[in-house]
């Protein structure tokens, strides 16, 4: 039987989404007012994890007010109608629990993780947390500089700030090019008003979703929730549907170097690869599970075992509703980037030419399968599963499901999106002890010249 979608699911409504062997059972409720609630009860676990999930991120920002969404995740633990950051802090500690937040390219999260017990303590602290929250002019200031900090923490990281100025270029001058901490610039300019606005105008039910993972019950999740935003559970709003479109990506930039007195240079290379809707997706996990997935995979066997140019490297990929990235990173000695270009530049041009050998398919499908069941050994990894699936996509694709997907993935199929993908132009990022571009071994610009 198909799987209503979320946004598509009547109000008041509840499906059973999955009955697992095992005895998971995963449930979806709309309630009035839009918001969505999904549970995962899994046997023999003592603990729980809540997530609120909200389809905003920095992609989601005008150029004037970047890093807004990130900044409003700062401030919204600085205090409530109902708890000052204080108690919020001790009321978490006092049960042994973890209450944190993440933003993203198109989403933020909000989670705490506690005994099952503490169920209760766990639902009020996050929902109070994302809709109470005073964002007084005063906590503002003081979270100014607690970003501006970080902002300066991850270009004092290279590996970090190499991956901000790997994305900006590759995805040109588009919000999803943007680094989600934003700019020193616009944090500086940001106004109390501003992210005020932008959490009233965003933070509403119908773009939200509540996760919940664990020794839990969904009848009882549903109680609290209602307990807990009682007044907000109203109205005839309705889910919003999963993000789609087609992003407008102007043209990137082949070479971007960041100048710095490191020990180590560190490259990125890569390009555009494919969206989070493209069903081509399971077949690039494969690849790039075989590119630089592993230990046994070819830039790792041939960039570190077999001529040392590297102790880290590795392959990547991102995808978001309408665009998506691959990208290689390696970290070597100044006077080896040329080689190491010129290795990895190989590595993808044969895999675009001869694709991946059956062996190679089958090592990185078990990779694969091997790391998304791990994963599902704590509570948090099944809360994120739910609120991401649902928001991304507005059905639920198990564990198993999601295996089948990866298993029928062929050879052919890899072979096939590799020449797509791996046959275009490629991005390089440079972080390093290089004054100019023309500083750079010419194997590099080769590369990108390719």
């Amino acid at each position: 039987m198909r799987q209503i979608p979320g946004h598509e699911q009547p109000v008041g409504s509840t499906r059973t989404l999955e009955s697992a062997p095992d005895g998971a059972v995963v449930k979806r409720t709309v309630l009035p007012g839009g918001l969505r609630v999904l549970t995962e009860r899994v046997p023999g676990v003592r603990s729980a994890t809540v997530g609120l999930w909200v389809g905003v991120g920095s992609r989601d920002e005008q150029p004037s007010v970047a890093g807004a969404a990130h900044y409003l995740e700062h401030l919204l633990f600085k205090g409530t109608a109902n708890r000052d950051a204080t108690r919020i802090a001790e009321e978490i500690d006092a049960v042994g629990g973890e209450f944190n937040a993440f933003t993203a390219k198109e989403h933020t999260c909000y989670y705490a993780q506690v005994l099952d017990r503490d169920l209760p303590l766990a639902m009020d602290l996050v929902t109070d947390v994302v809709f109470e929250a005073l964002c007084a002019d005063s906590d503002v200031e003081t979270e100014r500089s607690v970003v501006l900090e970080e902002i300066a923490m991850r270009d004092d990281d290279p590996e970090d700030l190499l991956h901000d100025l790997f994305v900006e270029a590759v995805l040109g001058d588009h919000p999803l090019g943007r680094s989600v901490l934003g700019s020193e610039e616009s944090v500086t300019g940001l106004s109390g008003t501003a992210l005020r606005g932008f959490y009233k105008r965003r933070y509403a039910p119908p773009r939200m979703v509540l996760a919940v993972a664990g020794n839990v019950e969904h009848g009882q999740v549903l109680r609290l929730a209602r307990k807990t935003l009682r007044d907000r559970l109203s109205g005839a709003d309705t889910p919003v549907p999963p993000r789609r479109g087609r992003a407008r990506l102007g043209a990137g930039r082949g070479l971007v170097l960041r100048t710095d007195d490191t020990e180590q240079t560190h490259l990125m290379l890569g390009l555009r690869a494919l969206s989070r809707h493209d069903d081509r997706r399971f077949a690039l996990w494969v690849l790039n599970a075989a590119l630089g997935g592993g230990m046994s995979s070819r830039l790792f066997q041939e960039v570190r075992e077999r001529r040392g140019l590297a102790y880290q490297v590795y392959s990547s990929i991102a995808s978001y509703a309408d665009a998506g990235h691959l990208s290689v990173y390696a970290g070597c000695q100044a006077d080896r980037l040329g080689e190491v270009a010129a290795v990895v530049r190989d590595i993808l041009a044969g895999v675009a030419r001869d694709g991946l050998t059956d062996a190679e398919v089958a090592r990185a499908k078990g990779q694969l399968r091997g790391g998304l069941v791990l994963g599902m050994e704590d509570t948090a990894s099944r809360m994120s599963r739910l609120g991401k699936n649902e928001l991304n996509y507005g059905t639920y694709l198990g564990v198993g499901d999601t295996v089948e997907r990866i298993d029928a993935v062929t050879a052919e199929e890899v072979r096939v999106l590799a020449r797509t993908l791996l046959g275009g132009s490629v991005t390089a990022a440079v972080v390093g002890p290089y004054a100019h571009d023309e500083d750079l071994p010419d194997e590099l610009h080769e590369v990108i010249a390719s």
